[in-house]
């Protein structure tokens, strides 16, 4: 399909940069190189994330239909292709709640667990992980409740923390994260299929890493939860205290054998992007795929870039697309406030262009849902404010709330492509022209 104009359509050019760079990372086109061939024995798909369904879509096509194949998979709801949902392959895939677990997560971990008895050393494990398993494959550790988990989840989203703070406290909780689930597959293979989310691709940190060594160690998630002033349970701190919560480490012998592959990654999708920009005839440039910190303040460092490219020429020359990736965080300071961080990372923005002539801007997340709002992301143009006075929304109290979706909805500026079935992250396009 042919790429809009970038200055005849600027809205549906960067909409068209966010579809290629979420095509990138879509199972069905990037699956089949990294499969292993199968077993003696019987193979077992586990996995959880927010790709899983397509992922095991993509995976029962592949897979011979003369080689034994079952297993069972944890999304978010509504996050099952609906060609699959409708017509149930060998992988069985349920669903629960993100960002913040439910019963549904809990009792998928439970039967993965039971899955996984009886296993040889004949066998595979194909693990298909991807973002927000760490919520979806929801396990307490003995002596945590569900309700404590969910607790902990929460004042851990409100924090500020970034992704890998999350997720190491989340797996110093779990029974199956941090490692576990590795070891719980033993003596069978464990091949493990990667989407990554996280900055760095680190395997650890994706999903919590539930097939995979962790480096960090119980003392590591007390002293987040210090920092961030999270209270827990008594048995959530003895645990972490006495030790007794730590998790398998590089070397552990339960992890001899096995095998990683990182099918999907932020910076692929970004160079997906970049390569559609310049096909279209504009100098396309890369920031980074590793950005974090507060949205709305990363949102102004992104504001300050655009102005002086579009005022000096500098450190770029117009026209010009500038993409970045990672995960931003929000710090949750007003209560009913809607919105996740692509928008508050574009209220930010706007508040900070001011209207400057020529800029706009596209922020959204990969999985199609910020948050847990219905969008992806949003759209900042350079008369976003004078609309929005005339419509009387004031930027600064909107963003001062966290209610930045409520501020691009009456504007009709939302971005809502719904569930894509991947996800690599925060996807964000600065058009100057």
């Amino acid at each position: 399909m042919k790429t809009p104009s970038p200055t005849q359509d600027p809205r549906a050019f960067l909409r068209a940069l966010y579809d290629t760079a979420v095509s990138r990372a879509l199972p069905a086109d990037i699956t089949a190189a990294h499969l292993p061939k199968p077993p003696r024995g019987r193979t077992l798909v586990l996995g959880a994330g927010k790709a899983g369904g397509a992922m095991a879509e993509a995976v029962d096509a592949l897979w011979p239909q003369d080689a034994p194949l079952s297993g069972l998979v944890v999304t978010r709801y509504e996050h099952v292709p609906p060609a699959y949902k409708a017509r149930p392959g060998r992988i069985e895939v349920v669903e629960a709640a993100h960002p913040v677990p439910d019963a549904a997560g809990r009792d998928a971990a439970q039967r993965i667990i039971a899955l996984t008895q009886g296993l040889t050393a004949d066998d595979l494990v194909l693990c298909l992980i991807s973002g927000g398993g760490s919520a979806l494959l929801s396990l307490p550790a003995p002596g945590l409740t569900l309700e404590d988990k969910q607790s902990i989840n929460k004042a851990l989203l409100k924090s500020g923390a970034a992704i890998d703070e999350m997720n190491c406290v989340r797996k110093h909780l779990s029974a199956i994260k941090g490692g576990r689930l590795a070891a719980l597959c033993a003596p069978a293979r464990v091949v493990t299929l990667l989407i990554s989310d996280v900055p760095g691709d680190a395997p650890e940190v994706i999903a919590s890493g539930p097939t995979v060594p962790d480096p960090t160690t119980c003392a590591d998630a007390l002293a987040i939860l210090a920092r961030y002033g999270i209270e827990v349970p008594d048995a959530a701190r003895e645990g972490l205290t006495s030790g007794a919560f730590e998790t398998p480490k590089p070397g552990d012998a339960c992890f001899d054998g096995h095998a990683v592959h990182m099918i999907a990654t932020p910076q692929q999708s970004l160079e997906a992007a970049a390569a559609q920009a310049r096909a279209a005839g504009l100098e396309a440039y890369i920031l980074s795929d590793e950005i974090e910190g507060e949205s709305r303040e990363v949102g102004k460092v992104h504001a300050a870039l655009a102005r002086a490219i579009a005022r000096r020429g500098q450190p770029f020359a117009r026209p010009c697309v500038v993409l970045s990736g990672g995960e931003t965080t929000v710090t949750v300071k007003a209560r009913g406030g809607r919105g996740g961080r692509a928008t508050e990372f574009l209220l930010g923005s706007a508040i900070a262009l001011q209207g400057q002539p020529g800029v706009y801007v596209l922020a959204a997340d990969t999985d199609g849902i910020d948050g847990i709002e219905d969008n992806a992301g949003a759209i900042v143009t350079p008369d976003t404010l004078a609309r929005a006075g005339a419509a009387g929304l004031k930027a600064d109290e909107y963003l001062d709330r966290n209610d930045a979706y409520n501020f691009f909805k009456p504007l009709d500026d939302l971005v809502v492509p719904g569930p894509t079935f991947t996800n690599v992250n925060d996807f964000r396009a600065l058009l100057i022209l």
